[in-house]
Formats: structure tokens, C-alpha cells, sequence
């Protein structure tokens, strides 16, 4: 058994490791990653079943208060628990006014039809981070390519300074700097390397993934243009966005409580049946009819409706002028935000473009010219340096430009509520 069981154990590890090379093995593009934290996101779980939890809120809506049953033992010569002189059956129902229960069955809808827009801004604001966090782990990850072709570059340099300075032809100023630069490139290096593994471990977390599992990205960088005008992206934002449509539905139950804060003023109703068993005839109408049946009917009387009834009315207006405010403030915001994310996206993508048609090819055949000049003698190992310097910069703006255009064509879909054409 001993034996048996070390084996089990050891088939387990064996799996497991398998697994985690398979995973490691597989490369995920973005939407396959939105599709995994839709699947696993306990957020998104959870706004899920609390759209489902008010849609079997709107039936309950029309039910009427449960009828009370009430037995009466009374006049019981014994003890409370004796025989009785009388005994009595009764029923009760209570009743509103015709009308207010659809009423609140509206509310119930709406209810529910928020509690759905909650759901889909759930996945709308996951798919938002998983983006983001895709991006980002795009960006560390190419900028460590960089970092390490750069790494590269320095070593060219540091061999060039090595030979100048065996020939006497420069100090030895100039090679320890190209030693100190490379050392300081390779560090980054290994700063870009935590910083790849802290961008999975979120991803992880979204994809709802163990913090260390293995995960594998495309690494392809593609830039689309907004191809919508701004005037457009903020239509499209007062017709789709979650918020704006939850304000809206916010505001017409308002509406409804208003009407239904004035219905106070009708009364609601109540029905009675009552059964008398007398045990002793002479306590009966007859003697020779012990049995007898009543009915009974209440309605209630509004009589202090300027403490209750007009107070509710008031607040209730009140309410509904604070719903139509705030759906105006919110529509003011989102076309505000869609605007001046527009504007950056659009100054991000036309850098981007500048540093990778113009800037980065013209610092990469200055570097080429700036270390050939220095093995013949016309340039200083500053010249040299700045050059390769302004070589990386130009490469590291492009990836920044790059991420920061996509972070910003992510928050316009996250302001809007739906993703843009590519």
C-alpha cells in the first residue's frame, strides 16, 4: 500500500507537471484571454447571479399579503384550554387599491433589466482590464527585446572603446563608461523580467488562474486608427453605456414611485370571513341554529395624510428630480471623457506613427554613422553614447506611445460600453 500510494503520488506530480507544460506551451491572443475571464471571473459570476436573483423578484410583485387564519377559543369556564362556550373560525385578506400592484411590478422589471446592465458592465470593465493588462504585458515585453538589443549594442561598444583604449587612442574614461552602461542596461534587464512576471500574475488573477501559472501571449503589436469622429463615439455612449441606461430606468422608477407616493391617498382594503360554532345553544341567535357565518369589510382612511401620505409624495418628487439630475450629469461627464480620451488617443497614435516611420529608423542609422566615426577618430565616446541613448529612447517612446494609444482606445469602449470596429 505504501509503495502503491508513493506511486499515485508520483503520477499526480507527473500530470500536474504535464499540465503546466501544456499550458505554458499554449499562446493566448486577446480574446481568447476576455473569453477565459468571462468563464472564471468570480466578478462577473456573481453580478450574474444577482441579475438572476431580481428576475424571480417581479412575480412576488403581483402577490397579495398572505391571508391570516385565527382560531378563537372563548369563554372557557375551565381553563383557556378547556371546553369552550364558543368557538370561532376566521379569515382574513388584505387587498391594495386596484393598480398599485402592476405598479410595482414595473418596478420589479426595471429592477431586474439594472441589475442585467450591471452584469454586462461586470464584463465590460473585465474585458477593459484584461486589455489593459494584456497591453501592458505586451509593452514589458517588447521593451525588454529592446532592452536586450540594446544590451547588444552596448557590448559593440564597449569592445570599440576596448580596442581605442589598447591602442592608445582614447582614456580609459571611455571604457569604463561603455562598462558602466552595459552594466546598467543588463540590470534593467532583469527589472523588466519582474515586471513581465508581476503583468501575468494580474493577468492570472482576471482569468482567475493560479498567481504563478504559466501564461503565454501573442506579442504581435497592431494599431488601428479611430476611424469614428468624436461627435459620433459620444452618441454612441448616451445609447449603449451601462450607466446612462441604468439612470435611465433609476429615473422612470422614480416616476412610478411618485404616482405610486400619491395612490397613498386611496385607501387599501381588507375581507374577513368568520365561522361561530356555539356550544352552548342559548348563547346562539337560536337554539336550534348553533352555526352561523360572518363577513366583514375595512378599508383604511388617510385621515393624517398631511403628516404621511403628502410627506412621501414630496420626498418622492424630490427623488426623482435628484434621478433626472444625476442621468444629466452623467451624460455631461461621459461626453466630456470620451472627448479628451479621444483627443490623447489620437496625439498617442500619430506619435507612435513619428517614432516608427521617422524617428526610430533615423536614430538607429545615426548610431550605425555615430560608431564607425568613433572607431576613426571624429566623434567623442559622448557623442557615441547619446547616440545609442537617443537610438534606445526613440525604440522605448514608440512602445509607449503604442501601449498608451491602445489604453486609450480601451477606456473610449469602457466610457461607451461596447467595443469599437477595428
Amino acid at each position: 500500500m505504501r509503495f502503491g500510494g508513493i506511486a499515485i503520488v508520483m503520477a499526480l506530480a507527473m500530470t500536474a507537471a504535464s499540465s503546466r507544460a501544456r499550458a505554458a506551451e499554449t499562446t493566448f491572443n486577446l480574446e481568447q484571454l476576455v473569453t477565459i475571464a468571462y468563464q472564471s471571473n468570480p466578478s462577473i459570476k456573481a453580478a450574474r447571479e444577482r441579475w438572476m436573483s431580481a428576475q424571480h423578484s417581479i412575480k412576488q410583485a403581483y402577490a397579495p399579503s398572505d391571508p391570516i387564519f385565527s382560531y378563537n377559543n372563548s369563554d372557557s369556564p375551565q381553563n383557556p384550554f378547556g371546553p369552550a362556550s364558543l368557538r370561532q373560525w376566521s379569515v382574513s385578506q388584505a387587498f391594495q387599491f386596484p393598480g398599485k400592484a402592476g405598479l410595482q411590478t414595473d418596478q420589479a422589471r426595471r429592477t431586474a433589466q439594472i441589475a442585467r446592465l450591471t452584469y454586462e458592465a461586470a464584463l465590460r470593465d473585465t474585458r477593459a482590464a484584461v486589455e489593459t493588462g494584456y497591453y501592458q504585458l505586451l509593452l514589458d515585453e517588447t521593451s525588454a527585446a529592446v532592452n536586450r538589443e540594446n544590451v547588444e549594442n552596448l557590448e559593440r561598444v564597449l569592445k570599440v572603446t576596448q580596442i581605442a583604449y589598447t591602442a592608445n587612442q582614447v582614456t580609459q574614461t571611455d571604457f569604463i563608461s561603455a562598462e558602466f552602461d552595459l552594466a546598467a542596461a543588463r540590470q534593467q534587464q532583469a527589472q523588466f523580467r519582474v515586471a513581465i512576471l508581476n503583468d501575468k500574475t494580474a493577468l492570472n488573477q482576471l482569468l482567475y488562474r493560479n498567481t504563478d501559472e504559466p501564461l503565454a501571449v501573442e506579442t504581435s503589436l497592431k494599431l488601428d486608427p479611430l476611424r469614428e469622429r468624436v461627435d459620433r463615439l459620444v452618441d454612441e455612449a448616451w445609447e449603449v453605456r451601462q450607466e446612462i441606461l441604468q439612470s435611465a430606468l433609476t429615473e422612470r422608477n422614480f416616476t412610478t414611485a411618485l404616482f405610486l407616493a400619491k395612490m397613498e391617498y386611496l385607501p387599501d382594503f381588507t375581507m374577513g370571513f368568520t365561522l361561530d360554532n356555539y356550544r352552548v345553544p342559548s348563547f346562539a341567535p337560536k337554539p336550534t341554529q348553533t352555526t352561523d357565518w360572518s363577513v366583514a369589510a375595512a378599508m383604511n382612511v388617510p385621515i393624517y395624510f398631511w403628516l404621511k401620505q403628502k410627506e412621501d409624495v414630496v420626498r418622492a418628487r424630490h427623488d426623482l428630480e435628484a434621478a433626472r439630475d444625476d442621468m444629466a450629469s452623467l451624460r455631461s461627464q461621459t461626453a466630456a471623457t470620451v472627448t479628451s480620451l479621444f483627443r490623447s488617443a489620437q496625439y498617442q497614435y500619430e506619435t507612435s506613427l513619428l517614432y516608427r516611420d521617422t524617428l526610430t529608423p533615423l536614430a538607429r542609422q545615426n548610431f550605425e554613422v555615430a560608431l564607425v566615426a568613433y572607431q576613426s577618430g571624429k566623434i567623442d565616446f559622448t557623442t557615441l553614447a547619446a547616440a545609442l541613448q537617443r537610438e534606445y529612447g526613440a525604440r522605448l517612446s514608440y512602445l509607449q506611445a503604442a501601449n498608451q494609444f491602445l489604453a486609450g482606445r480601451v477606456a473610449i469602449e469602457q466610457t461607451i460600453g461596447m467595443p469599437l470596429p477595428q
